[in-house]
Order: structure tokens, then C-alpha cells, then sequence
């Protein structure tokens, strides 16, 4: 059957490095990675939109463009008068990535303005997707507003999905953080945490730890990424693993945990069991990491 995906949260300008000291220009930003591999890896009667907010400048058109000739549905997106996207670069070493943000002004932080557009945007859509960042962008109001419609699509029977994605310089301090992040979960009905980010932050010591606090947030359905550790599920009671696929070089993991949310969520969609939905994420993310920048060619994706 045919759906529609909603993913909400900031596209920025990417810069990478592309070799000899030059940076190659880009657009990504996590829920937009997972956007993108969801579309990449759904059939074309699935639509996938993306709801941000962008600017009128040639830089925002451009972007876009982009999402458009991707096949990325872009009638979400609000345009903010005199407003720029955000810029984030990448530096590598060893395959892991750090980044350096300019994004304090960035119209997405006012994606969430209107409610009116935001309750017609999620009502309409068969899955919605966020994360921790897309909270970390928004004032405190915001996040009401937006936790508000989340939740009001839960308790109507919408599956709502939620990565944590849990980075603290977004935020003004920690307690408001973990209790924003939980209140994300608390209006999800599918977290995808990285276990990384979890006992760092939470303090949990094991992976049932996660999976037991997001189930006591009322969360049904929870998959703990950790990495080259594989994903641990819990679904209906039952908890199951699924090794991660090792790639013979890792040159980039900058969008790892993103594509294996899209590859997941563009089976879950149609009916697979989880299991099977995180095997092919697992596939997905392997084969993006070998490669540089958050997004690869869908060409390249394992059918």
C-alpha cells in the first residue's frame, strides 16, 4: 500500500573534504539523511516529505532544487523572509568526523512557528519522523508546539519515530536536555537510539537499560544502533538482535546511524518484520560509510 513519510528537523549546507586541501559543497542534516534514504530505498508510490523552515536566499532555492530532484516532496517547507539555512563542515581523521556548526540564525529554528501547518502536515502523513537535534534547534515554545502535535498523533494511532540523536552543544545545559529528549520519546511510538549516546548521557550500562527506560516512556517499539556491536530490537515483548554488516574500509561514518533509520523505517513501513527492516538498515549504513559525505548515490544502496 502506498504512504507518505514526514521527516521534520534542519537541512544545512554541508561542506566535506574533497581531497588536496579543497571542500566539496553539499546540503544534508540527520533527519534529511534519513529522508533521503528513505526515498532511495522506498518504491515510488511512497511519497517522502521533508517539513523545515528555509530562507529566500539563492543558497536556500539551491537546496530546494536539491530535495526536488531527489524526489523529496518540499510543499512542507516554510520560507522565512531574510532568513540564511545553517553550515556545518566536516573534518576526517581515521574515518571518524568531527564538525564545526554556524547555524544560530538558521530560519529551520522556526519550523515550528505555525501550528496550524505543522497539525495539517503530520495528520496527513502515515509515519513521522524526528529527532533529538530537531528539538535542540527550537526555543522551548517550539518544542511545545511541536511535542503537542506529536503527541496528539500518537494518541490518534500514528506511528511516530524518534532518534535521540543526543548533542549537547545544542543545548543550554543538561538537565534540560535529557528532560526534552525524554519528553521526544514520551510523544514516539518507535525510538532508534544509538547506545553510544545513551550511556553517555543516561548513564545506562547495558543495552536492556535503554530499551527498559524508553518502554517505561511509553514507547512500543525500540532499536538500539551500537555500531559495529550490531542492533538490539524490542517489539511487542520480545527482545531480538541483529548483527551490524562489517565494511571492508570505513572512510566516512557521518551518516551511519541516519541510514540505517531510513533503510529500517522504508521496510517497517510496508510490513516487514523488524528484524528484517534492521537487517537491511544494517546493509544500508554499511555500504554509506565506505564512502565520503552523509549522502551517496541511491545507485550504490543494496536493493
Amino acid at each position: 500500500m502506498p504512504g507518505r513519510l514526514l521527516s521534520i528537523g534542519e537541512c544545512m549546507v554541508e561542506l566535506s573534504q574533497a581531497g588536496e586541501g579543497l571542500l566539496r559543497p553539499g546540503f544534508a542534516g540527520d533527519t534529511f539523511n534519513t529522508a533521503w534514504y528513505a526515498r532511495a530505498c522506498l518504491p515510488a508510490d511512497w511519497n517522502v516529505d521533508y517539513l523545515t523552515a528555509l530562507g529566500d536566499d539563492p543558497m536556500s532555492s539551491e537546496m530546494l532544487t536539491f530535495m526536488e530532484n531527489a524526489g523529496i516532496g518540499t510543499d512542507a517547507i516554510r520560507r522565512i523572509p531574510g532568513k540564511t539555512p545553517g553550515l556545518y563542515l566536516i573534518t576526517l581523521r581515521n574515518g571518524e568526523r568531527t564538525f564545526s556548526y554556524w547555524r544560530d540564525t538558521a530560519a529551520a529554528r522556526r519550523l515550528a512557528d505555525d501550528a496550524d501547518h505543522l497539525r495539517r502536515q503530520i495528520e496527513s502523513a502515515d509515519i513521522v519522523y524526528f529527532s533529538g537535534i530537531t528539538l535542540g534547534i527550537l526555543t522551548p515554545e517550539a518544542n511545545d508546539t511541536l511535542l503537542s502535535e506529536l503527541r496528539r498523533a500518537k494518541a490518534a494511532g500514528k506511528r511516530v519515530a524518534f532518534d535521540p540523536n543526543v548533542r549537547p552543544r545544542l543545548w543550554a545545559d543538561r538537565d534540560t536536555m535529557l528532560k526534552t529528549i525524554s519528553d521526544g520519546a514520551r510523544a514516539a511510538t518507535l525510538v532508534l537510539p544509538s547506545f553510544d549516546d545513551e550511556t553517555t548521557h543516561f548513564g545506562d550500562r547495558t543495552v536492556n537499560d535503554t530499551i527498559d527506560r524508553y518502554h517505561g516512556l511509553g514507547v512500543e517499539g525500540v532499536v538500539v544502533k551500537n555500531g559495529e556491536h550490531g542492533a538490539t530490537l524490542s517489539f511487542g515483548g520480545a527482545t531480538s538482535y541483529v548483527p551490524a554488516v562489517q565494511a571492508p574500509e570505513v572512510v566516512d561514518t557521518t551518516s551511519a546511524g541516519d541510514s540505517f533509520n531510513g533503510g529500517f523505517l522504508s521496510r517497517l513501513v510496508r510490513g516487514a518484520a523488524p528484524e528484517d527492516a534492521a537487517e537491511y538498515g544494517a546493509a544500508v549504513a554499511s555500504i554509506v560509510i565506505r564512502h565520503h559525505g552523509a549522502l551517496i548515490s541511491p545507485a550504490l544502496l543494496p536493493s
